[in-house]
This record gives C-alpha cells, structure tokens and sequence, in this order.
C-alpha cells in the first residue's frame, strides 16, 4: 500500500457511509492526505405540479445540509474538500475521484444480498467494478443497543 495524498468519500446519508466517512479521517490524519467528501444527487426528475412540471430541489438542500454537517464534524487538522453533484452515483463517483487526482475511493458498503444488487445494482458494486483507483468500502458496525429487540411488556 502506498502512501494516499488524496481521498475521495462518497456520502450518501447512510450509517456506513458515515462510518466511511469517519475511516478514512483517521487514514488522512495519518497518511497526511486531503479528503473529498462527495453527495450525488440523483438528476431531479419533472414533477407535474398545478402550475405545471417544476423540479425538485429539497432533496439537494438536505443533501447539502447533511454535507455540511459531516464536514464541519472532521478534525480540523484535516483537509477537506466538499462537493454536491447530481447525476448517477456511481458514474459521478467515478468522474468527481479522476478529476479531482484521488488516488483511493472510500464508500460504505450497505451489504444488500445479491438479489437486490441483481435487481436494482448497487453503486458501491459499479464503482468497485470500474474504478482503475482502490476502492475501501466500509460497512458500520451495530452496537449491542442497535441489535438488541425490546421484550414486550407484561
């Protein structure tokens, strides 16, 4: 493994993208690399509305506020670099890491069966697929609280 001076994040909202999130800051603090921290938004698609079709813009504004907030949460010994893009995710994943000169793409790995990936693909897949840069694809870790299921009361 050589030395990473830039790396890509893609977030997406999910626990272990915030997990990714969270791996590779201590990668760069340790490797003394930048991070590009990416949300795609999927294209917005016309909304037939009363007025006639309109875009839908709220799903890009709480994807950039969560952005936001996952950036200002990094130690601020790290260099980041954050982007929000629409598009399909894993093509603009991939555009975004070439452009940029990352040498390491993180991504959290939601762990679907391969029915669903099957079905409906999965990004993570694609980018693991195609990316010419390595790929680390990250999976948070439930804690005993998450697990556990309530007894019913009786």
């Amino acid at each position: 493994m050589g030395c990473y001076r830039k790396i890509l994040v893609a977030l997406d909202g999910s626990s272990d993208a915030r997990a990714g999130l969270q791996h590779a800051a201590t990668l760069a603090g340790d490797q003394h690399a930048r991070l590009v921290v990416l949300t795609v938004v999927p294209a917005p698609k016309p909304v037939t509305s009363v007025g006639g079709p309109t875009l839908v813009t709220d799903h890009e504004s709480a994807s950039m506020q969560e952005l936001n907030e996952a950036v200002g949460a990094l130690p601020a010994n790290i260099g980041v670099e954050s982007r929000l893009t629409t598009g399909r995710p894993a093509r603009r994943i991939l555009e975004v890491a070439e452009q940029s000169g990352c040498d390491l793409i993180v991504m959290g790995c939601h762990g679907h069966g391969r029915l669903h990936q099957a079905l409906i693909g999965s990004v993570s897949d694609t980018v693991l697929r195609e990316s010419r840069l390595p790929v680390l694809l990250v999976r948070a870790c439930q804690s005993a609280a998450d697990e556990a299921v309530p007894s019913p009361v009786g």
